[in-house]
């Protein structure tokens, strides 16, 4: 629908604004910045003017529109806020005085929270190359229109955007509880299922052997080679491989198959994994994990995941942990046949594929979540944001401008 406000020019609007004061050696400043996305003002730095090189800084006032000449491409307008009154920003930060009796700062602040204006901004910046370098000056700026109801209107519309915006940060923390609940969920449930099996068990001594990977230096690294697998190569996919291309024992190799275990680093990295992939050296720091008699390679690494909370009474350090072998050696794990043990194996893929559904779930809830605010915010300055907003039409939203965003992606 056409828009259904006059379209007015900011510098109808706005007044620039300038409060230069020298900088006193003795005095002590803070400095604002200006979040990228038009997260707000922020204080970057607090200093003596000994520490300024700048002969200048400029004084910020609640109520100033300011934005980053540098940054205006990323969103960095912001309004400021009592908490930044009496601060100071860079002569790179123009400050306008709002007109209160026709606009609303707030007003002007979701204006410009908006990936379209900022491409507008980008548009109009000039200086060249890398785009970084680009500024948005004060002239091109002010010769932005933006639509202008009535001022009650605008501060019912500021009103209505941050209740859905508070609506949806409620439904975005309840989404992120949800997934790590779920991940949780199945550790306790993995814990809890290793724990009732009435069998015999052994110390993981007798039923296993554990081999060190290889210390490399940082100079042995490089761009041929075999892969080298570190603690991060096992938690993330997308992790970087470093190569050797020199000599290995036999007994560092890994193969696709192989369960390896990180004894060292994070105390989050503490786990069992599968290695999938070519064969490639295992660095130090992780076990490969060798069964002396017949076992299940996923029950091996469930079983020592499930043991994670005894091996942690044994860590040693804070922020770095490492576990000694001899202790490591000592824990019991279960006995039972290899029938019992495919079983189990079943048993935990079924629940780690009713996990996996439910993350991706959450996965597509966060992807609308994150598209519900800047429709919201088309709209809203559209002049279609009017009436109550239900969960149906949020949703309905949101799946609109997911369906706007992949379409832009394949265009």
């Amino acid at each position: 629908m056409p828009n259904i406000w006059p379209l007015v020019p900011l510098e109808e609007l706005l007044t620039p604004v300038s409060r230069p004061e020298t900088v006193d050696a003795d005095k002590t400043y803070r400095i604002l910045g200006a979040h990228w996305y038009a997260q707000g003002l922020y204080v970057k730095d607090i200093t003596t003017g000994a520490g300024i090189q700048a002969k200048s800084l400029y004084r910020v006032e609640e109520g100033d529109f300011v934005y980053n000449r540098l940054f205006a491409w990323k969103g960095s307008f912001a309004l400021a806020t009592k908490e930044n009154h009496g601060c100071y920003v860079s002569n790179e930060f123009p400050c306008f005085a709002v007109n209160r009796f026709r606009l609303d700062g707030r007003f002007l602040w979701q204006f410009f929270s908006r990936s379209s204006v900022w491409d507008d901004a980008l548009s109009e910046s000039t200086g060249g190359t890398p785009t970084s370098r680009n500024r948005l000056k004060e002239h091109k700026f002010l010769a932005f229109k933006i639509p202008l109801p009535p001022l009650d209107e605008q501060r019912r519309i500021v009103a209505r955007i941050e209740q859905l915006a508070a609506k949806i940060e409620e439904a975005r923390q309840q989404n992120e509880h949800a997934t790590e609940t779920a991940g949780i969920l199945y550790e306790q449930a993995r814990n809890s299922a290793f724990r009732s099996l009435q069998c015999e068990r052994k110390p993981i001594g007798e039923l296993f052997t554990l081999i060190n990977g290889r210390a490399f230096k940082p100079d042995e690294w490089g761009e041929s080679g075999r892969r080298i697998v570190r603690i991060q190569n096992l938690k993330y996919r997308d992790a970087s491989f470093n190569k050797f291309a020199g000599p290995v024992d036999q007994k560092h190799l890994i193969r696709d198959g192989d369960v390896l275990f990180a004894w060292s680093g994070q105390v989050v990295s503490l786990g069992a994994h599968i290695w999938h992939g070519q064969e490639a050296v295992l660095n130090q720091h992780i076990f490969n994990v060798k069964s002396l008699v017949p076992m299940h390679p996923k029950f091996v690494r469930e079983g020592f995941n499930a043991l994670i909370g005894q091996m942690k009474a044994q860590v040693r350090g804070l922020e770095m942990f490492h576990i000694r072998k001899q202790e490591i050696d000592r824990l019991l794990f279960p006995m039972i046949s290899m029938q019992a043990q495919h079983r189990m194996v079943d048993f935990l893929d079924d629940l780690q594929a009713k996990v996996d559904a439910l993350k991706k779930l959450q996965a597509e809830t966060a992807a609308e979540l994150d598209a519900l605010l800047p429709s919201i915010l088309d709209r809203a300055f559209r002049g279609e944001l009017v009436g109550a907003v239900r969960e149906p039409a949020l949703r309905s939203i949101a799946s609109d401008a997911l369906k706007q965003r992949e379409a832009g992606s394949t265009a």
